[in-house]
């Protein structure tokens, strides 16, 4: 997949981060932070969209992937506050405090563009896949939520299987029933790890939905 991004070098004191929006807002996508549940609503091209920064976030374990998601148009369904999306390596040692200081130093960005690619992305998602039912397994999903913003620390194999799942929602997504009259259809949930003081209840969890954006006469179901 072909990515259209915006790249940006903001600074705090002496260290300067890499910090990638994609260039065009996915304006019918939608983020809810998990409470425990969250959602995300998203029609084809941005949960596709989704699926390519996934996977180069996966790729690019020194920079910063914020997808601006809380300005977009709010579907008819879910509850909750929209938040933005920030994706980053456990590695990078991204505090969640520091987060609005950069994102008000990002300034005007340069753009660019990036191929992913998928067969890389397929292989690393198996790897995780093939190796997550072992003992001791922790190569998950971890995340906090401030500033309005949702913030997903992961690791390139834990990317890469959510970059599919959100492909696997984007393709068949439009295929369900009644999909074409505004209904959401749930195609995939992303499991998480609770925060640290938490136990008990329902597990942390996104639940990805599909949801075609109105006027829904103009929506067709892939081969009509």
């Amino acid at each position: 997949m072909q990515l259209r991004l915006r790249q940006f070098r903001p600074r705090t004191g002496p260290h300067e981060h890499r910090v990638v929006q994609p260039r065009q807002p996915l304006r019918h996508t939608t983020l809810r932070a998990p409470d425990p549940i969250g959602w995300l609503y998203g029609d084809h091209d941005g949960l596709n969209r989704l699926a390519g920064l996934f996977s180069f976030a996966a790729y690019s374990r020194h920079t910063i992937v914020h997808v601006p998601l809380r300005d977009a148009v709010p579907p008819d369904e879910g509850i909750g506050e929209p938040v933005d999306l920030v994706l980053v390596h456990h590695a990078y040692g991204l505090r969640p405090s520091k987060w609005p200081a950069l994102r008000r130093a990002l300034g005007a960005g340069t753009p660019f563009t990036v191929r992913t690619d998928e067969a890389r992305t397929a292989r690393d998602a198996a790897s995780w896949r093939g190796r997550q039912q072992r003992a001791g397994f922790r190569d998950e999903l971890r995340h906090t939520t401030h500033a309005r913003t949702f913030f997903l620390f992961g690791s390139r194999d834990v990317f890469a299987e959510t970059a599919m799942s959100l492909a696997y929602a984007a393709g068949w997504g439009p295929r369900q029933k009644r999909v074409a009259e505004g209904h959401s259809r749930m195609m995939a949930g992303l499991p998480l790890v609770e925060p640290p003081g938490r136990g008990g209840g329902h597990p942390d969890e996104v639940l990805v939905c599909f949801k075609a954006y109105p006027p829904y006469a103009h929506f067709k179901r892939p081969g009509r």
